[in-house]
């Protein structure tokens, strides 16, 4: 405990878009109990913070990390174990961390196949082939980037993790919750959720929350939203629109469906399902109106990016994790670990 009498609090931002930054910075006057209740030492996107102060810290000093992004290099992983180390309590904060997100769909190909799509592809300009050096000598001294993993983890896969508040980004209503949850637990006024508690979210699905108007499920053809508009009162899956809410954990208030969009997934798989994607798929198949092989096939050629779709938050912590390839092969000839 710092002389001031606060508990300290971090945020770390790992392989993430920087939205759950963002997210907590929108929880308005919420951010100000923050700075009242907890000394911040550690949150390189809102001050100048270096890796070996918080080395220099004894163990379990910091009272609360919330650590967004997945492990997708070794620079990742060393603060996820630094910062498991020095925290009491650790946050998988948002899709990445608990999930993967979309960083995770790159784990369907090798580190080769993604240096080649980021350094030669037509939306890049790079006539003169330059590519990102492990090491490069200047007159300072070397200066290293960090090593590119083959695969992409979650949080929990690499150091053990206390809560998981999940969303792309969490809600920041959830997120001010929390953080209120928090401190009245530090002041003695109450106690903390169980551990391993998913934090900030619902228990059933997002269809749960949804105020479409539901009947009974007969799909005969997969529509895209750039051709089709909607009824906003009716379910979207019923309309043709693949919807992720029947298989996505709730405490989002549907906002989505509520804007008239489909659910995409973000808030991870609903209370009890080990695998999103899988039971996305089986909610689909359950409903697909066809008598034959034929009929079903081409409603799911409707289906234009099925692991994109079905997995597109949560590949990294499925049970298929990763597509197998060869290392050594001709698209991962570069980069692999």
């Amino acid at each position: 405990m710092p002389e001031n009498g606060k508990p300290k609090f971090a945020m770390y931002w790992a392989a993430a878009c920087g939205g759950c930054e963002i997210a907590v910075l929108n929880t308005h006057e919420t951010i100000l109990d923050v700075d009242a209740n907890f000394e911040v030492v550690f949150w390189p996107v809102a001050m100048d913070a270096k890796y070996k102060d918080v080395k220099a810290m004894p163990d379990a000093s910091i009272a609360i990390t919330l650590f967004n992004g997945g492990i997708r290099n070794d620079e990742n992983e060393e603060m996820a174990h630094l910062l498991r180390k020095k925290s009491r309590i650790l946050v998988a904060c948002g899709s990445c961390a608990c999930e993967g997100c979309l960083p995770g769909l790159a784990n369907l190909y090798p580190p080769g196949a993604i240096m080649e799509t980021a350094y030669t592809t037509i939306t890049t300009e790079n006539p003169e082939g330059i590519r990102p050096k492990p090491m490069n000598a200047m007159p300072e001294g070397e200066i290293t980037i960090p090593h590119l993993y083959s695969t992409l983890k979650t949080l929990d896969q690499v150091v053990d993790v206390d809560y998981y508040l999940p969303g792309c980004p969490p809600e920041s209503g959830q997120i001010a919750t929390v953080i209120g949850v928090v401190i009245k637990a530090l002041h003695g006024e109450g106690g903390l959720p169980p551990s391993k508690s998913v934090i900030g979210a619902g228990k059933s699905t997002v269809c749960d929350e949804c105020p479409r108007q539901r009947n009974e499920k007969k799909i005969t053809e997969f529509k895209r939203m750039a051709t089709f508009q909607p009824n906003p009162d009716e379910c979207l899956l019923e309309q043709g629109i693949l919807c992720s809410g029947i298989a996505t954990r709730s405490g989002c208030q549907a906002r989505c469906p509520s804007a008239n969009m489909p659910c995409i997934g973000c808030y991870g798989p609903a209370e009890g399902v080990i695998d999103q994607g899988s039971r996305m798929l089986s909610a689909v198949a359950s409903v697909i109106e066809g008598s034959t092989k034929e009929e079903v096939d081409k409603v799911f050629e409707g289906i234009v990016d099925p692991a994109g779709t079905f997995y597109r938050f949560s590949l990294a912590h499925s049970l298929m994790h990763r597509a197998r390839y060869i290392p050594g092969g001709a698209a991962d000839a570069k980069n692999s670990d």
